[in-house]
């Protein structure tokens, strides 16, 4: 399994010999105005450049989908990404988003879905406290918003946990499913008003503690105006509990690599 750092969510994932290219966000830095609302709004988004040339970022089989906001799916990846790409979503609202902008090869991962082996278990989300959704218009912002479990015989489990704040529903997932890798949206992203909308430094220490043979990797920090936590704060923040050792921080561009047989016979080392 390997796990490259592109920017923001936006990630390769190279799973059971697949490559999978994560919640794309492909626009050169300061394209778009800041996220109205929002905590740094600004601040033009993306806040830095690509890491890798995009014709590597695109190379992959397939590209999966949590949800269709702009930090996850902007007009760039929507003009880049060959239309006959293999792309995985949510739900059948975002497969018709995607199928009105033209691509032709768009499936709903769920627990029937079968990709050369991958298994793939939706999972839920909550992109904001219970009083922003409680608030019909930004409820309607939020939206709906997913996590993937990735499955296969030859590796670990993987949780992609999404866009959400710690609710008890991502602890019951982590205890049912038992993630040998587990990726969090750790940026602390805040709307104003209604406080972060996804996970920051305390949620990674809250996995350890739940998952604590897990390996966890923090992504979606300091790519987007709002994200208020940086990859220098996580790190620091994971040596000062000491559970650096089992948490990593890719910079952008990175690629965490791990190493192991089947998870059958085989525990995988931390980084």
């Amino acid at each position: 399994m390997k796990i490259t750092q592109i920017r923001n969510a936006t990630q390769i994932i190279e799973y059971a010999g697949k490559k999978f290219l994560i919640d794309p966000m492909l626009a050169p830095k300061g394209t778009y105005p800041g996220f109205e609302g929002t905590a740094n709004s600004h601040l033009s988004n993306p806040t830095v450049e690509l890491p890798l040339p995009i014709e590597s970022i695109i190379d992959v089989d397939a590209v999966l989908l949590t949800h269709t906001h702009p930090d996850h799916w902007d007009g760039a990846a929507v003009n880049i990404i060959p239309k006959d790409k293999t792309i995985f979503v949510q739900h059948e609202g975002d497969e018709a988003i995607l199928r009105s902008q033209g691509f032709t090869n768009v499936q709903i991962f769920s627990e029937e879905v079968d990709y050369h082996g991958i298994s793939f278990i939706r999972t839920v989300c909550q992109h904001g406290s219970h009083a922003a959704f409680q608030n019909e218009q930004m409820a309607d912002i939020l939206g709906e918003v997913t996590g993937v479990i990735f499955s296969h015989a030859t590796e670990e489990k993987l949780y992609l946990v999404g866009d959400t704040i710690w609710i008890p529903s991502v602890e019951q997932t982590m205890i049912k499913q038992q993630p040998g890798v587990v990726i969090l949206n750790t940026g602390w992203a805040h709307v104003l008003g209604f406080g972060p909308i996804i996970m920051g430094k305390e949620d990674v220490l809250k996995t350890h503690q739940v998952l604590p043979e897990a390996k966890i990797v923090a992504t979606h920090m300091g790519a987007v105006n709002h994200a208020l936590v940086t990859t220098q704060e996580m790190r620091a923040y994971a040596k000062a509990n000491m559970i650096h050792e089992c948490v990593f921080v890719p910079e952008d561009g990175e690629t965490v690599t791990l190493y192991g047989g089947s998870i059958k016979h085989h525990k995988m080392l931390c980084w």
